[in-house]
């Protein structure tokens, strides 16, 4: 993505929000309620960072009413923008290895 389009997606209000939120895998309802987003807002929000390869679809688990839910997390620990000699904006992805413990870890946690 074209610096200044990334500055414009991570400009956009919630969009920070929900990448700081999705550390771990979260659904957009659970991010609606927890941001106090509106849903249709954060559907827009999430595929919106999803088109900026900032966010994947990490898992489609079972709920409670045994649907498929989509769950999302962030595909980035950091973005720094620099704007000294122009602009500049490094973008520092998450590992495979921190996504894989990541998962470990919500795999014991959750009994299975």
């Amino acid at each position: 993505m074209v610096g200044d389009d990334l500055i414009t997606v991570l400009g956009n209000k919630y969009n920070t929000d929900i990448l700081t939120a999705t550390g771990d895998a979260m659904s957009a309802q659970d991010l609606s309620d927890e941001l106090d987003v509106p849903i249709a807002t954060c559907y827009r929000r999430i595929n919106e960072l999803e088109e900026a390869d900032l966010l994947e679809l990490h898992d489609r688990p079972l709920s409670e009413e045994h649907r498929r839910v989509k769950v999302y997390r962030r595909k980035v620990d950091g973005v720094e923008v620099d704007f000294r000699d122009g602009l500049t904006i490094e973008v520092e992805e998450r590992s495979a290895v921190k996504n894989r413990l990541d998962d470990v870890w919500r795999d014991l946690s959750s009994g299975q």
